[in-house]
């Protein structure tokens, strides 16, 4: 070649095989070379055996999928760019003008406002359930029920629900015919529990895990995948998933890849400084109610404790609390505005402790009947020091007044 340029491109060095380090190599393609037209032709992607184009997945790609289904006790993972984008890549494979879903009132917002906008208008009904009455989800399964979304703990609220009875119920619908149930396992993270094995034969039909949590680690990254362990409902996805061209950055895959060894030790560190700060919020005057899991006054304490043990990395880094109704909408506000390490945005899983008031009101059909009386503010602990959490917690409990 008697041009730089082409010799450049189609230079003839090719690195030698055999190159090992603590992490994997990043693979970025969107084209992907074929050595002949026929593996053109014959190459598959489904099934991981081979490559053909960057959406269908890298090396890179592939080997966090591997990952992520191990750590969901799944046998398969789709990569989406989002949790968000999981919830509506299940919602669009799975469900059919005329069919019906069933939503926990606890669930995470957006997925609420998925069905009510996008979904409504394509002819797909939904119903709210009470996920702490497992009762009221048998009474609202019918032949129009395509799908039953479960949430554990549950958004905000962090109600743990009787997960192995409400799989149970959904497996024992429509005369024995059952309904799919797919669970948000972002707040356990595949570590608090396993999902596809709740006991007594029990288990969801698959997860969707928000990855841009715990796994990334870092408040930096935005990701979510889907997790199942049925292979004929993993292509079912899978093909929707191709032909609504989702794909994910593979440096944001690295990013992921490079923090998930550490996952199961931050989550840990997460659990036991939240434990600490919701035990201590529940000794002050100012706060009517404490929500944890693990607080056995916190609602659905038993179910967790059931299925989770009361072992330290079993429970996520969130809490929320209910300041009283003698506290108005500003004094709460204020409450907020006066943290210092608790910062003020959304998300959570990161290293930076977060804060942010809610309106229950506006996000519920009607007051949860076990929940007192006022504004609930959600704390997402970081990995701070418990101690300088605490503090900051009392110097804005102290403005609150």
């Amino acid at each position: 070649m008697s041009d730089k340029t082409t010799g450049l491109i189609h230079h003839s060095y090719v690195p030698p095989a055999g190159f090992e380090a603590p992490l994997p190599g990043v693979h970025k393609a969107s084209t992907v070379f074929f050595p002949n037209v026929a593996a053109m032709r014959s190459r598959e992607w489904k099934d991981k055996t081979a490559y053909t184009y960057g959406l269908h997945g890298t090396p890179t790609s592939y080997l966090l999928e591997e990952r992520i289904a191990t750590l969901e006790g799944g046998a398969q993972c789709l990569l989406v760019p989002s949790g968000l984008a999981a919830i509506a890549t299940v919602a669009l494979s799975l469900l059919r003008s005329g069919d019906e879903v069933l939503i926990p009132d606890n669930a995470y917002g957006p997925s609420k406002a998925l069905a009510d906008g996008e979904l409504r208008g394509w002819g797909i009904t939904y119903q709210i359930y009470d996920p702490m009455d497992p009762q009221d989800l048998a009474r609202r399964i019918s032949p129009r029920t395509q799908l039953v979304w479960l949430e554990a703990a549950g958004s905000v609220t962090l109600e743990f629900p009787d997960l192995p009875e409400l799989v149970r119920i959904c497996r024992a619908a429509n005369g024995g015919a059952g309904v799919r149930c797919a669970l948000d396992n972002t707040w356990g993270a595949g570590l608090a529990f396993n999902a596809f094995e709740l006991g007594a034969g029990q288990g969801v039909d698959l997860t969707i895990h928000a990855l841009t949590k715990y796994p990334s680690g870092g408040g930096d990254v935005l990701m979510g995948a889907i997790v199942t362990r049925d292979p004929a409902l993993h292509i079912h996805l899978k093909l929707t998933h191709m032909r609504l061209g989702l794909g994910v950055g593979m440096n944001d895959v690295e990013a992921v890849l490079r923090a998930l060894p550490s996952i199961a030790l931050r989550y840990a560190a997460h659990d036991r400084a939240t434990r600490a700060l919701a035990r201590w919020c529940g000794t002050r005057p100012e706060v009517a109610q404490v929500l944890h899991p693990a607080l056995p006054t916190s609602p659905g304490h038993a179910h967790w404790k059931s299925l989770c043990g009361e072992v330290e990395g079993r429970a996520a880094g969130l809490f929320s609390v209910v300041l009283p109704e003698r506290y108005s909408t500003p004094q709460v506000d204020a409450f907020c505005d006066a943290l210092r390490l608790f910062r003020l945005g959304y998300s959570w899983g990161g290293p930076v402790s977060l804060v942010v008031p809610y309106n229950l009101a506006q996000a519920r059909q009607a007051w949860p009947a076990h929940l007192a009386r006022g504004t609930l503010v959600r704390f997402s602990v970081g990995l701070e020091a418990v101690e300088d959490l605490q503090a900051d917690l009392a110097q804005a409990l102290s403005a609150l007044a």
